[in-house]
């Protein structure tokens, strides 16, 4: 029996996230159908984690086991010619036989694009979250900074129980401008329900003047969803790199 890694990206517009849902049509669902033909035999992925509905994927590794002695490839060309031009398969590889895309995930980066504009932007039609009022960069990454480190994070996750641990560690989140374009970047050990989202509308938020420049540590400090700012989009939102070789990685 071989274990293959695999490495995907995806436009998650048509798709209600990831995994696999009973009445729902998923990323899961279409790749395991391709992955099945070409096997010629029904197969299970295991995914590194969960997306939302409508969020992208730049980089999205996930596991499978099979028996058949394709190259990878040829395998890989293979499902490229079978699957719908929303989702591509990046590169494919034999990993250890006890390799686990979603335990030995040892962090992950979101990317979140804003199309800061009076106009929208006919290309990026829910690939970016479309921002008309003016939009302080500088000022959204130096509220960011608090984010880092380790926290209780219960005032950015969705629906949080009381004894729900809500401990992660941040390692970056950042805020930068090209353009017409803001982008904002997060990377982390883990991140609860709607996280990002979260905290990007915060920080939109803390643009508009709701929040002052200095409330993410107060916020984060609470420890109540009710004391965070809006959800944002979800079209704008990509799960952008997955680490797994080494902690000093998420460093960068």
């Amino acid at each position: 029996m071989r274990t293959l890694k695999m490495t995907i990206a995806y436009r998650g517009t048509k798709y209600h996230g990831f995994q696999r849902q009973p009445n729902s049509y998923t990323v899961q669902e279409e790749l395991e159908k391709q992955i099945s033909r070409v096997l010629n035999g029904k197969t299970v992925t295991y995914g590194c984690s969960r997306t939302d509905t409508g969020v992208h994927a730049n980089e999205f590794v996930l596991h499978l086991y099979t028996e058949r002695e394709i190259r990878c490839k040829n395998l890989v060309r293979a499902l490229n010619g079978y699957l719908p031009d929303d989702i591509s398969v990046l590169a494919c590889e034999d990993a250890p036989a006890d390799f686990h895309a979603r335990f030995q995930c040892l962090g992950k980066e979101y990317l979140y694009k804003i199309h800061n504009h009076e106009s929208k932007d006919p290309f990026s039609t829910d690939l970016a979250f479309h921002y008309r009022r003016p939009m302080d960069a500088e000022l959204m990454h130096h509220a960011a900074q608090a984010m880092v480190g380790t926290h209780d994070f219960h005032s950015f996750c969705a629906q949080a129980r009381p004894d729900t641990d809500c401990v992660r560690t941040i390692y970056a989140a950042s805020c930068v401008r090209e353009g017409n374009e803001v982008y904002v970047r997060v990377r982390g050990n883990g991140f609860l329900y709607n996280m990002v989202r979260i905290f990007v509308g915060t920080l939109i938020d803390i643009n508009e003047g709701i929040f002052p420049p200095d409330a993410l540590s107060g916020i984060i400090a609470a420890k109540d969803r009710l004391a965070a700012g809006r959800t944002a989009m979800a079209h704008g939102l990509y799960l952008n790199k997955v680490f797994y070789d080494s902690p000093e990685q998420m460093k960068g």
